[in-house]
């Protein structure tokens, strides 16, 4: 082991020094070898082997573990965005492979440190996660198992009513009024030492002007309808709101953290993947590969970047793109000139020899996410070569079957399945009553009822009281209700 150790650290030396000579900018790496399980194990716990418990963890182990007693998966590396970085390797890995995972982790790497995507993350969460853990873990202890498992069980259902753009930006007005609850504290008046002087510090009059001045601003508050705005965070909004009791609202916060925290990775897995690959493909090609090795490379990419009918391979689409807006800006095959040129030869032999590709690979890395990326990057000739097309499913026939050929149309239902991690908007858009009333922004898909009915029974849980939820279904208006008995569904014309 120390052999293949001192090895490893040789072989990431020079594989570092290369892809700093290519212009990455990466966060010192730590590379750790583990065998199946105790990858299987990370992996399961999201790259956190020190996360809180959980039955989902084990139940992803399994899952990982059958796929790779089977044959049908193998994780050959796993990488974290943190400060240092750290990444796990398979120990059963070839040279070849190992080569391959670590030039692909110092993409990843560099990703991670320089697309705006993660800027506001947390890179301390190796020690974030351990210290979540020891809250949970203290709950339990004090609540019980079941309990605490069957809060984090709700919340995890709702897990996708937060804002994607919460650590961005902020949304809410600075609040000039009181808030319900607010302004009912008791008037005393400025403190007094001695208490003969309190009637001419404090004169009665003046204190009965500032109650009544106290009273109407908490009237106001109450009658004021809240949020002023539609509030996307649900899951904060609960946080602030709901009658929660304290072990509660702090288990709620650990899970939102920890949602925002995976959501970049969610929001960039095509530019992620694509930028990885792109790199370990360059720095295999270029200057790591043997002539002995060249089998086991082929075999491996074949593995990582092919694709099957009616699925989707981000590694593959990104690298694509990304190899694509190289060799156009290379050769100029951008701008006003080249928009308007109508001629398919022209078009076709078009080369201004600019050079531009590598300069502008970086500057997209930094600045865009997965639903930017598509919509700025990929064109109708790339769209032909990925053979891209729509499905729609066919009630009569029972299948998926292919629907459009378009660009347009292709990429609109891509961006469709990207936006919002292809989850439903759903938003706060009053809570001035006891009923906490949410509506979905329809954007041309239904939701599905029955997942939307067990979802509205988990707000319900938290907020501890009625709870509807207004969309769309099939063109008319529906209200679900849910106040912890029987749920009522009324449909509008």
């Amino acid at each position: 082991m120390r052999r293949e150790s001192r090895w490893l650290a040789e072989l990431q030396q020079e594989i570092e020094g290369h892809a700093r000579a290519y212009g990455l900018d990466f966060f010192e790496t730590h590379f750790e070898l583990c065998d199946c399980d105790t990858l299987n194990m990370v992996a399961a716990c999201g790259g956190f082997p020190n996360r809180y418990p959980h039955w989902r963890f084990g139940m992803e182990f399994d899952q990982f573990s059958k796929g790779y007693t089977h044959g049908l998966s193998k994780i050959y590396e796993l990488v974290i965005n943190t400060d240092p970085c750290h990444a796990f390797l398979l120990d059963s890995n070839t040279r070849v492979a190992q080569k391959l995972v670590m030039a692909h982790v110092f993409g990843h790497s560099d990703f991670f440190k320089n697309n705006f995507c993660f800027a506001p993350t947390n890179r301390k969460m190796l020690d974030e996660m351990g210290n979540h853990a020891t809250r949970i873990r203290r709950w339990i202890d004090r609540l019980g198992v079941e309990r605490v498992e069957g809060f984090i069980d709700t919340v995890l259902s709702l897990e996708n009513l937060i804002d994607l753009n919460a650590p961005y930006i902020a949304r809410r007005r600075s609040r000039t009024t009181l808030e319900p609850g607010q302004g009912e504290v008791e008037v005393e008046g400025f403190p007094v030492e001695r208490e003969y002087m309190r009637r001419y510090i404090n004169p009665e009059d003046k204190l009965e002007d500032e109650r009544r001045r106290s009273e109407a601003l908490r009237t106001l508050a109450e009658q004021q309808a809240y949020p002023e705005l539609p509030e996307r965070d649900v899951l904060l909004f609960l946080i602030e709101r709901a009658p929660l009791e304290s072990w509660e609202a702090d288990l709620l916060s650990i899970l939102r953290e920890e949602t925002l925290y995976f959501a970049p990775q969610a929001r960039t897995k095509i530019m992620n993947e694509g930028w990885a690959s792109y790199w370990h493909s360059t720095l295999m090609t270029e200057r790591l590969l043997e002539d002995s090795e060249v089998v086991d490379y082929a075999e491996h990419c074949a593995a990582t970047l092919g694709s099957s009918p009616g699925s989707l391979n981000p590694y593959k689409l990104g690298l694509c793109l990304f190899r694509d807006i190289e060799r156009r800006w290379n050769e100029g095959r951008f701008g006003p000139d080249y928009e308007a040129c109508d001629s398919m030869a022209k078009r076709q032999s078009w080369d201004e020899q600019l050079g531009l590709g590598r300069e502008k690979i970086f500057e997209v890395r930094r600045h865009h996410s997965d639903v930017t990326f598509i919509e700025e990057f990929l064109t109708p000739e790339l769209c032909v070569e990925l053979k891209l097309f729509a499905y729609d499913f066919n009630e009569k026939r029972n299948f998926w079957e292919l629907s459009a050929r378009d660009f347009q149309v292709v990429r609109e239902r891509l961006l469709c399945q990207l936006t919002n991690l292809g989850q439903p908007i759903i938003e706060v858009v009053d809570a001035s009553s006891r009923t906490l009333t949410l509506m979905h922004r329809h954007e041309g898909m239904d939701l599905q009822l029955d997942h939307a009915r067990q979802a509205l029974r988990a707000v319900q849980t938290l907020w501890k009281g009625s709870v509807a939820l207004l969309t769309m279904q099939e063109g008319k208006e529906i209200l679900l209700r849910s106040d912890g008995g029987d749920d009522a569904d009324t449909r509008r014309a």
